[in-house]
């Protein structure tokens, strides 16, 4: 009797996947371990927990508060941008938000970005296609406010040399994709439809025409509405109220520093934690935070203590209200990963 041979191909390219995954988590972890082992190396451990005990809690609520009132921003700003594909609240995207943050705090690479895109587009009975471009606007709006901030902040106080070099750079590519967001808005017509895709024969090639001809054609919209002008002034306002938190956390553990020292350490943790890391940005978070305190003459031990603090302070009420968003989604998060596998399915069948 003859045995049926059936290709393993998809069985092993599953079984590598896990290992993968696994690979870059252990990346992520062992880099979280070598930045707490700097941070915590050959410092007064005595002195640190006496630091950590000392802590102003009048100061702390209306840190929290206006840390949860960033991300309503947040939300507000996004519900603007989606204007067009019809009406969302402000609370339903910032519950979206939510929701995806705290998957971002437990699980490596930031894939609550495509989870809270996806909760959205169900909400709105859209393509999950269509409410990414949202999310990349998001990201330009929030680059330009941070080269502004770190700009301003440069011009009141001396900031690290670091800080500025990452200032120029993204100054630069600033500027590259706002040259292409216009390009975007007045000179491209809807290519996807006018050329097609048909003539490219090469398949990964292929799928990523299709894909940039949906995320250019939904960018031209966004660019043309009104609220898109809405949206860019409140994400300023997302970026004052971290910094406002960031600092009432300082002044509660009794670093009377100015608020531009506050608000030049909060620039320096934003562009440090811009690129995936461990969940949480655990160890980076406390590196960038003792080399930032560290240039303004803040002592090792004292800013390792505070780097702790303000990483509680706001980052569990941030897990609080993300488990809650999560809850009340309406959806697993097994059905919201299958679904956006079949989305990515149907770009890679094009």
């Amino acid at each position: 009797m003859s045995k049926k041979t059936v290709p393993d191909g998809g069985a092993r390219s599953s079984e590598k996947k896990p290992y993968k995954r696994t690979a870059r988590q252990i990346l992520g972890f062992l880099l979280a371990g070598a930045c707490l082992a700097w941070v915590f190396h050959d410092i007064d451990y005595r002195e640190l927990l006496q630091n950590m005990s000392a802590v102003n809690w009048w100061w702390i609520l209306p840190a929290v508060v206006l840390d949860i009132l960033s991300y309503v921003c947040q939300g507000l700003r996004w519900q603007l941008l989606l204007r067009h594909f019809g009406r969302i609240t402000t609370f339903e995207a910032t519950k979206a938000i939510y929701a995806g943050l705290f998957l971002n705090e437990i699980i490596p690479l930031r894939v609550g970005e495509l989870v809270r895109t996806y909760i959205v587009s169900r909400w709105l009975s859209i393509k999950f296609i269509s409410a990414i471009p949202s999310v990349v606007v998001e990201r330009l709006f929030d680059a330009i406010w941070l080269g502004a901030g770190i700009g301003i902040t440069a011009i009141v106080i001396q900031v690290p040399e670091n800080l500025m070099a990452a200032a120029d750079n993204i100054g630069i590519a600033v500027l590259l994709a706002t040259g292409m967001f216009l390009y975007l808005i007045v000179f491209r017509k809807q290519s996807a439809k006018a050329q097609g895709t048909g003539h490219i024969r090469w398949k990964p090639l292929r799928m990523a025409a299709v894909f940039f001809n949906s995320i250019a054609d939904e960018i031209q919209v966004l660019g043309t509405s009104r609220f898109f002008y809405f949206s860019f002034v409140a994400s300023s306002l997302i970026l004052v109220m971290q910094i406002l938190a960031f600092w009432f956390v300082m002044l509660a553990y009794g670093l009377t520093l100015s608020l531009w020292i506050g608000t030049a350490v909060l620039l320096l943790l934003h562009l440090g934690t811009v690129l995936p890391n461990a969940p949480s940005n655990v160890g980076t978070y406390q590196l960038l935070c003792v080399v930032g305190l560290a240039f303004f003459g803040v002592d090792k031990t004292v800013a390792a203590a505070f780097s702790v603090v303000v990483f509680i302070i706001l980052t569990l009420p941030l897990w609080a209200v993300g488990l809650f968003a999560i809850g009340r989604c309406g959806m697993t998060l097994q059905e919201i990963r299958m679904e956006i596998r079949k989305s990515v399915k149907h770009y890679s069948s094009i």
